[in-house]
C-alpha cells in the first residue's frame, strides 16, 4: 500500500480523501493557497504545503507548484479529487514521468471520455443509446443550424470539453441559434480553453440519472447503482441528489447499469467513474457523458452500498482486484444529499463571501456532513461556493425526505448568505416530495416563487 498520498485539491473533498487515507494507515499531504491557510483540510493532513496565492491559477491550477509539492514531500501517489486537475491527461502524464501514481483512470480513458464527441463515439461502439445529433464538433453556427433543422428544435448546444453546466444553451428556434452558438462557444473557450461545440436534440423534461462505476486494473468493472441528479438550477448545476432513483425498476436499472459498464469497458476504464444518462418519461435513456473522477454526490452511493468509494479508488490505484462481481453489489435504503452553498438564490445564485460567525449543523441518526468550514472560517471569493454537503439516509425515500427537512431546519449558519432557506422550501415542494421531478423542476419552482413574491 502507498505510504504517502498528496491530495491535489481543497475544500470538503480534500477532507474526505484525507480521512480515507488515515483509515488506510496512509500519510496525507495537503496543498493549500494562502487564502485557504485556515481551511480544515490543512490542519487534518499529516503534512501541508502552501502552493501559491489565493486565485486558482496561482495555486490549485498552478501545475509547476503542485508538481513541486509532490517532489519535495516524497508523495508516492496523488488523489486529484474533482475539478482542477482531476480530468486533465497532462497532469496524469506529468505524474507518471515523476514515478508518481495518479489515483484515477488511464490517460487514454481520460482523453476518450473528456471529449464529448469522442465519448459519444465510444458509447455508440458500446451499443449504448445516444441522443440524436452531431457525431463530432460543428465548426460554425451555419453547420449548427443545418443540424438543428435536421433533428428538429428544440436543440442543445453543448461544449465538447468541460462540465458544470458551462457552455450549454437550449435553442428553441432558428432565430435564437446564432447568438446562442456564439455565447456558448465563448463561454466554453473561456472556461475550458476549447470552444468546440456539439448540437443535440433537446430531450424534453428528462431526468438526469447517473450510474456509478468501479473498475480495477485487471479488467473487472461493476456498477454501484444509480443516482437521481435532476434537481439542478437553470445553469445545470446540481443542488439535490439521491440514490436510488424513484422511477427506476430493477429491469431498467439493470439495463442502464449494463450499458454503463459496456461504455467503461470500451475505453479500458479503471478506478471510480460515472456514466451519465438522460431518462425520458417513456423510460428510454440516452448517454450524456462520462466523468472520469469521483463525483460530488458520491456519498449517497456510499450510504446505500456500504462501500467507501474513495478508499476503493486508492486500493485500485495500488493494484488491488475488486473482491466482488456485480452480484456482490447490494443496495439498501435511500440517501439524499443537499449541497450547502454560500449563494443567494434570490439573486440568480450569486456567490457570497464573508466570515462564518455561527456554524451549527444538525447531528443525529442518519445524518452525515462533509465540510471544510467551521465557525470563524472566512469564505473567500476565489473558489466554488459549496461549503458543505448534507447527507441523510433512511430505510425509505419518504423517511429520508422527512429527515432531510428536519436536518435543514436545524442547520443554523450566520455571518454569510447561504442557500439553506431556499433548500428548506424546495424539499417541501409537493413535486419533490412525491419524486415527480425533471431537470426543469428548479426553474419552474423559481418562476413560481417570483410570481408569488
Amino acid at each position: 500500500m502507498f505510504k504517502r498520498i498528496l491530495i491535489a485539491n481543497r475544500g470538503e473533498i480534500a477532507c474526505r480523501v484525507i480521512r480515507a487515507c488515515h483509515e488506510l494507515g496512509i500519510e496525507s499531504i495537503a496543498v493549500y493557497s494562502q487564502a485557504d491557510a485556515d481551511s480544515r483540510h490543512v490542519h487534518m493532513a499529516t503534512e501541508s504545503v502552501c502552493i501559491g496565492a489565493g486565485t486558482n491559477t496561482e495555486s490549485y491550477l498552478n501545475l509547476a507548484n503542485v508538481l513541486s509539492a509532490c517532489e519535495i514531500t516524497g508523495a508516492e501517489a496523488v488523489h486529484p479529487g474533482f475539478g482542477y486537475f482531476s480530468e486533465r491527461p497532462s497532469f496524469a502524464e506529468a505524474l507518471a514521468s515523476m514515478g508518481i501514481k495518479f489515483i484515477g483512470p488511464s490517460v487514454s480513458a481520460i482523453e476518450a471520455m473528456g471529449d464529448k464527441a469522442k465519448a459519444k463515439e465510444a458509447a455508440i461502439i458500446a451499443n449504448c443509446p445516444v441522443v440524436p445529433g452531431s457525431t463530432g464538433p460543428v465548426p460554425s453556427e451555419v453547420e449548427a443550424m443545418e443540424w438543428a433543422e435536421k433533428i428538429g428544435y428544440p436543440v442543445l448546444l453543448k461544449a465538447v470539453a468541460g462540465g458544470g453546466g458551462r457552455g450549454i444553451r437550449r435553442v428553441d428556434s432558428k432565430e435564437e441559434l446564432t447568438h446562442a452558438f456564439k455565447t456558448a462557444q465563448a463561454e466554453a473557450q473561456a472556461s475550458f480553453g476549447n470552444g468546440d461545440m456539439l448540437v443535440e436534440k433537446c430531450v424534453l423534461l428528462p431526468r438526469h440519472v447517473e450510474i456509478q462505476i468501479l473498475g480495477d486494473e485487471h479488467g473487472n468493472v461493476v456498477h454501484i447503482g444509480e443516482r437521481e441528479c435532476s434537481v439542478q438550477n437553470p445553469r445545470h448545476q446540481k443542488i439535490v441528489e439521491e440514490a436510488p432513483c424513484v422511477v427506476l425498476t430493477n429491469e431498467l436499472r439493470d439495463q442502464m447499469g449494463a450499458a454503463a459498464v459496456r461504455v467503461a469497458k470500451q475505453v479500458g476504464y479503471s478506478n471510480a467513474g460515472t456514466v451519465e444518462f438522460l431518462l425520458d418519461a417513456r423510460g428510454e435513456f440516452f448517454f450524456l457523458e462520462m466523468n472520469t473522477r469521483i463525483q460530488v454526490e458520491h456519498p449517497v452511493t456510499e450510504q446505500i452500498s456500504g462501500l467507501d468509494l474513495v478508499q476503493w479508488q486508492i486500493r485500485i490505484a495500488n493494484g488491488e482486484k475488486l473482491p466482488f462481481d456485480q452480484s456482490g453489489v447490494k443496495l439498501h435504503g435511500h440517501s439524499i444529499e443537499a449541497r450547502i452553498t454560500a449563494q443567494d438564490p434570490d439573486k440568480d445564485f450569486a456567490p457570497c463571501t464573508g466570515k462564518i460567525t455561527r456554524w451549527e449543523p444538525p447531528g443525529f441518526r442518519g445524518v452525515r456532513l462533509d465540510t471544510h468550514v467551521y465557525a470563524g472560517f472566512t469564505v473567500s471569493p476565489y473558489y466554488d461556493p459549496m461549503i458543505a454537503k448534507l447527507i441523510v439516509t433512511a430505510e425509505t425515500r419518504e423517511l429520508a425526505v422527512r429527515r432531510l427537512q428536519v436536518a435543514l431546519d436545524e442547520f443554523n449558519v450566520e455571518g454569510i448568505q447561504t442557500n439553506i432557506s431556499f433548500l428548506r422550501r424546495l424539499v417541501r415542494d409537493q413535486r419533490y416530495v412525491s419524486g415527480e421531478v425533471s431537470t426543469a423542476f428548479v426553474g419552474e419552482f423559481l418562476q413560481e416563487a417570483a410570481t408569488h413574491a
